[in-house]
């Protein structure tokens, strides 16, 4: 009698899924931990090395409290620490399941982006990064 097989075809599909999984999985155990140890307790989380560094905001300053946030499904308080980053999220979930669909489907991947879209994206963060350090727009967009 010998052991049961899985099909040769799942073995492939499964190869290729084990790395959207694993990120999927990574993910869900950070925003768990996230989500028990609030970053709004001083000491618990270190602070953000450009702020230390320069004193001013980064673009990803505020994220881990805006995502704590979400976790406890406080949108309003999640936008107020980053909105860039509340903005973000839907986003990089919609990449992954665009990659975990081509894993599964066995599509090869063009491109991430067109580069356009790409370029867009880095004159989107640094306009953020300029405009949040900008006091008269500190009420809206500092963490």
């Amino acid at each position: 009698m010998t052991p049961s097989r899985p099909e040769a075809s799942t073995v492939p599909v499964l190869r290729a899924i084990a790395a959207p999984a694993a990120t999927a999985v990574g993910a869900a155990a950070v925003l768990t931990v996230l989500h028990l140890v609030s970053p709004y307790e001083g000491g618990t989380y270190p602070t953000c090395p450009s702020l230390v560094l320069t004193g001013y905001y980064c673009p990803g300053c505020g994220s881990l409290r805006a995502l704590h946030s979400l976790t406890s499904l406080d949108v309003a308080g999640a936008w107020d620490m980053n909105p860039l980053a509340v903005v973000m999220i839907p986003v990089l979930v919609g990449y992954w399941f665009g990659w975990a669909r081509r894993a599964v489907t066995g599509r090869p991947r063009t491109w991430l982006a067109p580069p356009w879209v790409i370029w867009g994206l880095l004159v989107l963060i640094l306009a953020y990064w300029v405009a949040r350090n900008v006091p008269a727009l500190a009420p809206w967009l500092a963490p």
